[in-house]
């Protein structure tokens, strides 16, 4: 039931993908991460009313915490969808395993000195292979970027799936700890409707039209709807399986990318998104088998 969840964000996910790159024609990101946001306060708390749940919660620095990675990964997914092939930004935001690697090759060298006794971190050399497959992989998509010069969307891109990173592994930790789905996307929601509002006192408000504001209805119910299903796939423990299936994402995105936006990518673009696919994935199964094999540590 899990990998039916995380299927499910990845279509909602890729479909408000798409109503992004249409509303961001009439609305800049900041609009955008704060009517997302608002609309899907509204949404979160009609459902959590309607399922007798309480809004009041016992973690309110890790919501804060959670909401602001996540906030921060949203507003800059959001601009590069508005630069970037739909299928280029959904593969840089969709880094994060990659992300996760990285930071777990960081700080097994940040803690290894010759005399403690600890395995040189070059033992984890399939890790960090994985982790510079990774990057080779970015680098060739945003190869056709850089030629169309859209190097900053692509840089922006690739932040969204760094902070990404930080965000999920926030929401396993809420899970966790028995915080509700829809509580957890209740907060998330008020932190961008609050972001986005700041974002708007800087960079302005564009010109209201009721036709090009439609676009924003979907986005934010679509975004409520994939984030309840992702939370609920991670906060029940993410499974290989369920980690994985995150990638579907990119290949919806591609599709809606092809069929409603004729976007064309290099074969160098498809080879990059296939090698970060592949490392995504690899990554995930390290880091699964390093946990497992693991002595339990306290944090």
């Amino acid at each position: 039931m899990q990998a039916l969840w995380m299927i499910l964000a990845a279509v909602f996910f890729a479909t408000m993908a798409v109503c992004v790159k249409f509303a961001s024609a009439w609305f800049n990101a900041s609009e955008l991460v704060f009517y997302r946001g608002l609309i899907g306060m509204l949404f979160m708390g009609l459902i959590a009313r309607q399922q007798n749940i309480s809004l009041k919660t016992a973690y309110p620095g890790m919501h804060a915490w959670r909401s602001t990675v996540g906030v921060l990964s949203l507003g800059a997914w959001f601009y590069s969808i508005g630069y970037l092939p739909l299928a280029t930004a959904m593969t840089l935001n969709y880094m994060s395993s990659v992300w996760i690697a990285t930071f777990l090759v960081g700080g097994a060298l940040l803690a290894w000195t010759p005399r403690n006794g600890m395995a040189t971190p070059l033992r984890q050399g399939p890790l960090v292979l994985t982790v510079l497959a990774g990057f080779a992989g970015v680098v060739m998509m945003l190869r056709p970027a850089i030629e169309q010069n859209q190097m900053f969307a692509g840089v922006v891109g690739l932040l969204s799936g760094f902070m990404a990173a930080f965000a999920y592994m926030q929401v396993m930790v809420l899970g966790k700890l028995g915080e509700p789905v829809t509580r957890t996307v209740f907060y998330f929601a008020m932190g961008s409707a609050l972001a986005g509002a700041g974002g708007m006192v800087v960079t302005g408000v564009s010109t209201w039209n009721w036709v090009h504001a439609l676009w924003l209805l979907p986005v934010g119910l679509l975004a409520s709807l994939g984030q309840m299903c992702m939370t609920r796939a991670y906060s029940h423990g993410a499974t290989l399986v369920v980690a994985n299936l995150q990638y579907s994402g990119i290949v919806f995105g591609a599709l809606y990318g092809m069929l409603l936006f004729d976007d064309q990518l290099p074969l160098t673009g498809w080879l990059g998104m296939a090698l970060i696919v592949a490392s995504g994935i690899l990554a995930t199964v390290l880091r699964e088998r390093a946990t497992t094999n693991a002595p339990a540590e306290e944090h």
